[in-house]
């Protein structure tokens, strides 16, 4: 078995295709070139690596994603980064998934494509590492789910995996089916993606793409599942209907329980910037809301001043990449069991900062758009999920609504 290896805080690989890399701080370019006269590489989807879970020996995973721009072709992004042993790959393939079908393991008809690493059809990834996949010849669609599909002939330890993926995907028991365009061998199920990280597609009809990164609210926890009602879907498709010369792919780098200081659920947001957004393809902008978690977690977080240092760090690091950043505010929580008055203050003072402090290129205030008038410590209840922390469908779509589109694309401005 070749072994390949890309430590997930470099670039990402340049697949063997004739492809410029170019400065992302350049002026804007022509859709599906971003700023070269070739085709370039965007993000289409993204599933930050967010802790690890029981290998599956002698199992094969297929996970289904969706899509938010298209292209001519796609490259796969697999991760042993939380392993603790080599990871082997037997087989990877991807295909487009039965239209209308979430909830299937079934592709279409003559979509199933092998995937290959430096031209071979197996790869080992050293633990710590990533894998991007060369070119994979697919006409990929924009909004439309994806089937990428994984057989692990061994025991490679603990998996890296995205816990909550709202959204179902399948697992066959026994054997090699990675090439199975039905889906009568997958015959279990799990609400978690495995060793997946991203999908990026060529041409697309765009000028690169933003990430969200963020934390349960992101992930798009309280939202209907394989349903794409997390707010960065509904921003695809807010972004979906620009004209390409400024549409962008959206990356949803959520992870639920993550935090910006600390080490909570993943890497904190500072130590995983590199791997979920400064080696993502195309990046134009990235929406930061992060720190509730650190507000309310054991430990507590209460001083302003540290999450200003944090969001510092990360705008610096964004910017020597010509990346945009828009802070996003810290939602309400008023009613959840990890409210008090003395985190509500915190709350209200970081809010204060990213508003009025000058950290960022634009601000969203999701807290202006989410809380309830008549108590401004609660969320409105026509948006609130149940647990006063999360948001419905409703509420995520409002969100999804307050970012102006204008905001992703430009120079960065300091």
């Amino acid at each position: 078995m070749r072994t390949f290896t890309i430590r997930y805080s470099l670039a990402a690989l340049t697949a063997a295709l004739p492809l410029a890399l170019v400065p992302l701080s350049a002026s804007a370019a022509a859709p599906g070139t971003h700023r070269s006269d070739r085709p370039a590489w965007t993000g289409t989807w993204e599933a930050a690596a967010a802790g690890t879970v029981a290998e599956l020996p002698g199992k094969t995973v297929r996970n289904v994603i969706h899509t938010s721009v298209g292209g001519r072709a796609a490259r796969v992004r697999v991760s042993n980064r939380l392993g603790t042993a080599p990871l082997d790959l037997g087989a990877v393939t991807v295909a487009v998934q039965e239209p209308g079908a979430p909830k299937s393991p079934e592709a279409v008809a003559g979509s199933v494509r092998t995937v290959t690493f430096h031209g071979a059809a197996s790869v080992g990834i050293p633990a710590g590492s990533d894998a991007v996949s060369d070119p994979v010849p697919l006409r990929v669609p924009a909004d439309a789910n994806l089937l990428v599909s994984l057989y692990t002939p061994e025991d490679s330890g603990p998996a890296t995996y995205h816990r909550s993926a709202l959204q179902t995907s399948f697992i066959a028991p026994a054997g090699d089916h990675t090439a199975d365009p039905a889906g009568a061998a997958y015959t279990a199920t799990t609400g978690s993606w495995y060793y997946l990280t991203g999908v990026d597609v060529l041409g697309a009809p765009a000028v690169g793409s933003v990430v969200a990164l963020g934390d349960s609210i992101t992930d798009g926890s309280g939202s209907t599942a394989s349903a794409n009602h997390r707010w960065p879907d509904r921003l695809a498709d807010r972004l979906g209907q620009l004209p390409p010369r400024r549409r962008l792919g959206v990356l949803n780098a959520g992870i639920a329980g993550n935090r910006v200081l600390l080490e909570g659920t993943g890497p904190s947001a500072l130590d995983r910037l590199d791997a979920d957004v400064l080696s993502r393809s195309g990046v134009r902008a990235v929406i930061l809301m992060e720190g509730i978690n650190d507000i309310k977690g054991t430990p507590n977080q209460t001083d302003p001043a540290a999450f200003e240092a944090a969001y510092r760090q990360i705008v610096a690091r964004a910017h020597a990449r010509g990346i945009r950043v828009v802070g996003a505010t810290i939602t309400p929580y008023g009613g959840n069991g990890g409210w008090t008055a003395a985190r509500e203050a915190v709350r209200q003072s970081v809010d204060e900062l990213i508003r009025h402090g000058g950290i960022f290129d634009a601000v969203v205030d999701f807290d202006a758009v989410v809380r309830d008038p008549a108590a401004p410590d609660r969320i409105l209840p026509a948006y609130d999920s149940g647990d006063h922390l999360h948001f419905n469908d409703a509420g995520l779509q409002a969100m999804a609504d307050a970012v102006d589109l204008n905001s992703l694309t430009g120079k960065v401005t300091r």
